[in-house]
């Protein structure tokens, strides 16, 4: 006892202690003021050790760092009786360096080869239980080394991942280096020998609790001579020999629990065991497709045993192990764990039995087996829920990773199942995994987290997580130096990201710093963390405000080393999206500038395009294609070979998904808004896949190729190279055939440019014969462009209101109103020109066609609508002394006129409004 725990205790005589007083009403001026500074380093050293007991081993250590004696503390062999080492790194050197403090180490729980390698340094020989998963690696030279350095080990676990390189030497070894072994469970050995079996048998006498699971092949008659057995699973093993079984097992004098999960056992065997072995009273047979084929099969004829099976009531059946029990079956584990005068052989049955229900349920649930809906939604969920509160650190893990794993129907989409997890809700199961993930086990937290976050894709349970304080569980948990804890926290953030209804409550939980953080903090090596924090980053920044928050965090930075130094597909992909995001909200923050600023962010995304990974190069192209609207960013894009990189993808995509296609394709657009860059693209040979891409059914995809199509058309050698292309016909059977009036429109504009006379010096260039066979050439595509710019038109005019407008030379503003009405494309008013454009639909409006001057002024009409994001720019533009001189012609068609004079309509609004001090924002989209 430390001293100053014996300082607290009232001795006898003379040093006996003074009682503490406390101030009664009315004392209050006599009470001394409370200091407030606190010195946490007078604490007891019983409540500094309580302290440390309920911290990770990091925080341990971060706290023993404080002072000395705190370091004395730390190093107490109270605080080391048990060891999670799964979250972390455990090498040699690591090793070497707990060594000193593990000498009265009782409980290890490992992950993976390495650290079993390392366990061999730790020098732990009072050793009790070794647990370890991610063993498909461990091979028999190590086991055998562990099972050699820790001749007191008394139980050791290994799976529920196959141990695949694991052999019945190992075993036999692990018999006669381990002579108090009680518990031996062990997942997916190929063959389990006879001669390992017996070795068990002769050399551990208190080996009660043995499992062969997911084997391949077992000695059925060797394990009837392991007469100390009381518990024995062989789920999953296949090709068991049921006749040599039975002909063995049920002859083991103590045997009191066997379970036969997903095997071949059928009615005949069940009835054999429970008939004939007089110390068996639980069997349990889950998932076993023989049995369950028997329809007839009661097992109410067996008194005094317990049937877990498919087709029994789970709860049903324990209870008939409690003599006084009365409440509803749903709750006899709970009834168990409240007993306060326990029976020793009915709580060594219900432990047994949380163990391998627990394996069996997780087990069914990663098989995803079709035909149990009906088995989890009115069974499966509640048993899972009840195993969460088991007092059994494992299956309490194990439940929550079932609950996270049986829910999903679809890895590949991330889909699961709507009714599961409404189930799970209904029964309480979105509080009981809150509560786990406050857990100070970070294992718990990890599968807790996990659990939330699947089952947040579920619009109604992200709901209820989030009304019952998930949000800042999970926004706490992403700031845990627990690689695991974090990285399942993220993704719950990433889920619970996905709609508008979250994205506010996260960034003021402080959820946006905790995953710009999570990318600085494990930058390299950390997968999933990046992918996810990447991920749930790229949800927020859509949001306006959220984007903001992004920036603000740090996140640019952290979101472009990512993408520039990550090899993972994942996180490239979601870093990509992530900054597609960011620089989408043009008109309300400057994130666009932000980005293209931030130092390799451009060219980071250039190199992204070239990426194997169909999602990375999508979002890549996608962020270059917002980016692109920043009239800096667009020539640093060019800079870093931008073009090139772009025509290439869309060159190699044409067997692609439809959102790299628009994505490539926008992407080009983007671009193309710079007559440099237009003709570069021209020159790279971007014009042929464009022309393709305009043929794509997929209206997002043939409407943005029109839009980079209209964009290359401005300049006449491009012009050229679309007629020369094929790209006449594409573009006409898009503006007369396309779902989309904005393919519809953007054609008809790119074929109004192609045939408005600029192209056709380019086209007489070459011999005299050449030139002539051009020109009967353009003339026949050009008398088809200006027939389906007619059509295209004529579509958008309704006659009645058409001709009420047009009888008079001075139309009501009623009239032009309802003219415009019918003709406005609501989409178009995101379209931005530039001068040069504005220009030449001015010019256009002198053209000797009537379908030109009729179309130009079609475009103007669009391009000033009030409302649309752009109007007053156009609007600048121009000159209403042309429009009205356009207006006015005689020679100019009865379409062009009313168009124009809406035009004037609209110059004269935005006049009116510009001179009210109205501030008009000219962002691009």
């Amino acid at each position: 006892m430390s001293r100053r725990v014996r300082q607290r205790v009232e001795d006898k005589g003379k040093n006996k202690a003074d009682s503490p007083t406390y101030p009664v009403i009315g004392d209050e001026d006599l009470v001394p003021k409370v200091q407030e500074y606190v010195d946490w380093t007078s604490l007891p050293y019983d409540t500094v050790l309580h302290l440390f007991t309920r911290l990770n081993y990091r925080d341990r250590a971060s706290l023993a760092s404080t002072c000395r004696t705190w370091r004395s503390l730390g190093a107490s062999s109270c605080l080391w009786g048990s060891l999670d080492l799964r979250a972390h790194k455990f090498d040699h050197s690591m090793a070497a360096s707990l060594s000193t403090r593990c000498a009265n180490l009782q409980k290890l729980r490992f992950r993976g080869v390495d650290s079993a390698d390392a366990l061999i340094q730790i020098k732990a020989r009072n050793l009790l239980e070794i647990s370890g998963d991610y063993c498909r690696k461990i091979t028999d030279a190590t086991l055998c080394m562990i099972a050699a350095r820790h001749e007191a080990l008394e139980s050791l676990q290994l799976g529920p991942d196959f141990c695949e390189k694991i052999t019945s030497d190992a075993i036999r070894v692990i018999a006669f280096c381990c002579p108090k072994l009680k518990k031996l469970r062990v997942s997916g050995m190929r063959d389990v020998s006879s001669e390992a079996i017996e070795s068990l048998a002769k050399y551990c006498p208190q080996l009660t609790d043995l499992g062969f699971l997911d084997c391949l092949n077992i000695n059925e008659e060797a394990l009837g001579k392991v007469v100390s057995i009381r518990y024995l699973s062989v789920a999953g093993t296949s090709n068991i020999k049921w006749k040599v079984a039975l002909d063995n097992w049920d002859k083991l004098p103590k045997l009191t629990g066997l379970d036969v999960s997903r095997t071949t056992i059928d009615h005949t065997a069940v009835s054999r065991l429970l008939k004939s072995s007089q110390s068996l009273k639980v069997l349990c047979a889950l998932n076993c497709p023989f049995l369950e084929e028997d329809k007839s099969f009661s097992s109410n004829r067996f008194k005094g045993k317990v049937l877990l099976a498919m087709f029994t009531d789970t709860f049903d059946e324990l209870a008939s192990l409690f003599a006084d029990y009365s409440t509803k079956p749903k709750d006899i584990f709970a009834y168990w764990r409240d007993l306060i005068r326990k029976d020793k052989s009915i709580d060594e049955i219900m432990l047994w039995v949380e163990w391998i229900i627990s394996h069996t349920l997780l087990r069914i649930a990663e098989s995803n087996s079709q035909g149990l809906n009906d088995f989890w939604l009115k069974k499966g969920a509640t048993l899972l829920l009840s195993l969460m509160q088991s007092s059994q650190e494992d299956v309490q893990e194990r439940a929550a990773t079932g609950l996270a794993t049986f829910i999903v129907v679809d890895d590949e989409n991330a889909s699961i199942d709507c009714g599961r997890a409404e189930a799970v809700m209904r029964d309480g199961g979105i509080r009981l995994l809150l509560e786990h993930a406050k857990s100070w086990r970070e294992g718990l937290q990890s599968e807790a987290a996990k659990a939330i976050a699947n089952l947040s894709v579920n619009a109604k349970v992200a709901k209820a997580v989030a009304e019952e304080g998930g949000i800042n569980v999970l926004a706490g948990l992403a700031k845990s130096m627990n690689r695991l804890v974090a990285e399942e926290a993220a993704g719950g953030l990433w889920n619970l990201s996905v709609g508008e209804d979250h994205k506010n409550a996260i960034a003021q939980a402080g959820g946006v710093k905790a995953l710009v953080n999570l990318i600085f903090r494990w930058p390299n090596g950390c997968d999933g963390v990046l992918e996810r924090a990447a991920g749930a980053l790229a949800n927020l920044a859509a949001d306006d405000k959220c984007s903001t928050e992004v920036a603000r965090a740090g996140g640019v930075h952290a979101l472009v080393m990512l993408a520039r130094n990550c090899k993972y597909e994942g996180a490239q992909e979601q870093a990509a999206r992530a900054l597609a995001n960011l620089a989408a909200h043009g008109d309300s923050n400057n994130n666009n500038a932000v980005v293209g600023q931030e130092a390799g962010a451009l060219e980071a995304l250039v190199q992204l395009t070239q990426s194997l990974h169909e999602g990375v190069k999508q979002e890549a192209a996608g962020a270059l294609w917002n980016l692109s609207f920043d009239d800096k960013n667009r020539e640093s894009i060019a800079g870093f070979g931008g073009v090139e990189a772009l025509v290439a993808l869309a060159k190699s995509c044409s067997n692609a998904s439809t959102g790299l296609q628009e994505r490539a394709a926008g992407a080009l657009w983007g671009l193309s808004v710079s007559e440099a860059n237009s003709i570069a693209i021209g020159h790279e040979g971007g014009i042929p896949p464009l022309i393709a891409l305009a043929r794509s059914e997929a209206e997002d995809v043939h409407e943005t190729a029109a839009g980079a199509l209209w964009n290359l058309a401005f300049n006449p050698g491009n012009a050229l190279r679309i007629v020369e292309e094929g790209g006449v016909i594409a573009l006409v059977h898009l503006c007369s055939s396309s779902s989309s009036k904005m393919a519809r429109f953007m054609a008809a504009l790119a074929l109004a440019y192609m045939f408005d006379g600029r192209m056709d010096e380019y086209a007489m260039i070459g011999t005299p014969s050449e030139s002539t066979s051009k020109s009967g050439s353009l003339n026949g595509a050009r008398m088809m462009a200006l027939k389906t710019i007619e059509a295209f038109i004529t579509t958008f005019v309704e006659p009645q209101i058409f001709a009420a407008a047009a009888s008079s030379s001075a139309p009501t503003m009623l009239a032009l109103a309802q003219v415009s009405e019918k003709a406005r494309i609501q989409e178009a008013g995101h379209l931005r020109c530039s001068g040069s454009e504005i220009g030449r639909f001015v010019t256009m409006l002198r053209n000797h066609s009537s379908t030109l001057k009729a179309c130009a002024a079609f475009a103007l009409l669009q391009f000033t609508i009030p409302g649309g994001r752009h109007a007053m720019h156009h609007a600048s533009l121009m000159q209403a002394k042309v429009l009205r001189s356009a207006a006015a012609s005689a020679n100019m068609p009865r379409e062009a006129k009313i168009f124009a004079k809406i035009v004037l309509r609209n110059l004269e609004h935005h006049e009116a409004e510009s001179s009210k001090g109205k501030k008009v924002s000219y962002n691009r989209i």
